[in-house]
């Protein structure tokens, strides 16, 4: 009896009896989530009264039931007016940025001394979010952030009442840097004596809240027409164009005025308990309003509102409408100006202009969903805009990490590819297979790194890799008992379904036994008819 191994191959010559053996699984996975900055803000306030609702809601967001961690950072930013105007932010909640596993970042935006002061012209919402959009751009707001800005990351800008306007203007600001928003949500947004709104003797002029603009991917507006009006404390909101509109028409009980139920609810998509309430003086979502104001395919709040964030993970193309076919989708709110996977529509509002200081990444996938040896890649598709006239290539570098957090330790490097300026009418997209030969096998995630122009900003793949070891073939070993048996014993990995193979040639190769593995070998005991014939085995990794 000879034998011998050749190329990885076990041939062994009695009565030519041949073993062969290879891997073709491809196994499934469960997605994940991405973070980023979330801002929530209030609106008209009266005597500098910070509204508990802002913290409830902030605080409640790291609970939610898909946060993609366990640590987390909080701030509260306040601006306010002297001689000129002043900023402050303090961590209020959470770790610092590079000591978090998440990556996310909450922001309470706080400017109730301005917010209820309607007499004078630093009051408007296009005054307060040119102070918080450079706020947001400035890369020394605080010394937590290690020279990082928080429009690096994916911005979600969450505003109530007023503060529907500011973030509406915030994002158009922040578009007019280069500077794209993520996700734009405003909860009844009433703007001071515009969008058809005459509020005497107020005079403020507030900044329009009825459109979305083109630097926004996905907005989304929860208004209600049930309001007594604006000098009783309780407006009307209003329907935002190029959103995906929910009217809410049904919301009694909680606060004592519809207007604030409006915050209530997108609340109610944060803390999915029964009861929840936002806050010391807040109002209750009881059992009677989780029945009441949402419909059944929104189930009681969980896939509705704060479901849509990059957090929620909710499939913002989905063509669902919730209240009926009658009424806006889910992917109305989707950004149409591009095919950025909803098709083209005029859904988007063109900016007046667009210095293009800051590229973006609008959008980044891993395309397949298999599990990954480590000498296998992954295949991803970005979208990326970057509106500058800089001459110098910019990059974008593509990492492997453990958690959600580029700011900490535990990134691998996969590749970088330079990229050139693109101009604001374009976005431009690819597909390309990321090498994954230096990775360690576990659970990951990948993230996505845009630079140029001295800036820099991040997104991660809401779809996680699992790697596993690099693939090894099967094994065979094979043993004469008598002159008509043969003992194979197949070794190879524990969960492995393999499948032993027969043929008296090297083709027409039929099943003889199949097996999962449950130690690392499997022994099989074959009859030979015939000493004189030639009999070939192989092992296969069946799926």
């Amino acid at each position: 009896m000879n034998r011998s191994i050749l190329g990885g191959t076990a041939r062994w010559h009695w009565n030519t009896i041949f073993c062969l053996a290879w891997l073709t699984t491809i196994l499934p996975q469960c997605s994940s989530k991405a973070a980023g900055v979330t801002l929530v803000t209030h609106g008209f306030e009266l005597a500098s009264s910070y509204p508990a609702w802002v913290t409830a809601m902030a605080d409640d967001i790291p609970t939610y039931p898909q946060f993609p961690g366990i640590n987390f950072t909080t701030y509260r930013i306040t601006v306010g007016f002297g001689s000129t105007y002043t900023s402050a932010i303090v961590r209020t909640n959470g770790s610092p940025p590079s000591a978090t596993d998440s990556g996310e970042i909450i922001i309470e935006l706080d400017w109730t001394a301005l917010s209820g002061d309607l007499f004078d012209s630093y009051a408007s919402t296009i005054d307060v979010a040119t102070v918080v959009s450079k706020l947001l751009m400035q890369t020394n707001l605080t010394p937590e952030l290690e020279g990082h800005a928080l429009a690096e990351f994916p911005l979600h800008l969450i505003g109530h009442s007023r503060g529907g306007s500011l973030v509406s203007e915030l994002a158009r600001q922040l578009g007019t840097n280069g500077v794209w928003v993520d996700h734009v949500t405003t909860l009844d947004p009433y703007p001071i004596n515009n969008d058809g709104n005459h509020d005497s003797p107020a005079t403020v002029v507030d900044a329009s809240a009825s459109n979305t603009w083109a630097n926004v991917l996905f907005a989304d507006n929860y208004w209600q027409k049930l309001g007594a009006g604006f000098l009783e404390g309780d407006p009307d909101g209003e329907p935002v164009s190029g959103a995906y509109r929910r009217q809410l028409t049904s919301l009694s009980g909680g606060y004592n005025n519809d207007h604030s139920n409006d915050h209530l609810w997108y609340h109610g998509t944060i803390d999915l308990a029964t009861p929840a309430n936002d806050g010391p003086g807040g109002g209750t979502i009881t059992a009677a309003q989780r029945s009441a104001w949402w419909v059944a395919a929104e189930s009681q709040g969980a896939l509705a509102g704060f479901y849509y964030s990059l957090i929620g993970g909710g499939n913002r193309l989905s063509s669902l409408a919730p209240l009926g076919a009658a009424y806006p989708a889910i992917n109305s709110g989707y950004n149409q100006m591009w095919n950025l996977g909803a098709g083209n529509t005029t859904n988007r509002t063109k900016l007046a202009a667009n210095n293009g200081s800051w590229p973006n990444l609008i959008k980044f996938n891993r395309t397949d969903t298999n599990q990954v040896p480590q000498n296998g890649s992954v295949s991803v598709t970005y979208y990326y805009q970057w509106a500058g006239t800089n001459a110098t290539p910019g990059t974008i570098s593509f990492y492997l990490d453990n958690d959600r957090n580029p700011l900490n330790t535990g990134q691998t490097l996969l590749a970088q590819i330079n990229i050139a300026t693109n101009g604001a009418t374009t976005v431009a997209s690819q597909t390309i297979a990321l090498p994954l030969t230096s990775a360690t096998p576990g659970p990951h995630t990948l993230f996505a790194v845009i630079t140029g122009g001295g800036r820099t900003r991040y997104l991660y793949a809401p779809e996680p890799v699992q790697i596993i070891p690099a693939a090894q073939p099967p094994t065979l070993a094979i043993a004469r008992l008598s002159s008509s048996q043969v003992q194979i014993t197949v070794s190879g990995s524990i969960g492995q379904t393999l499948i032993l193979q027969t043929a008296s040639t090297l083709t027409g190769w039929q099943p003889t036994a199949t097996n999962t593995l449950t130690a690392s070998s499997w022994i099989f005991t074959d009859t030979v008819a015939g000493a004189s014939q030639s009999h070939f085995y192989r092992a296969v990794v069946g799926n």
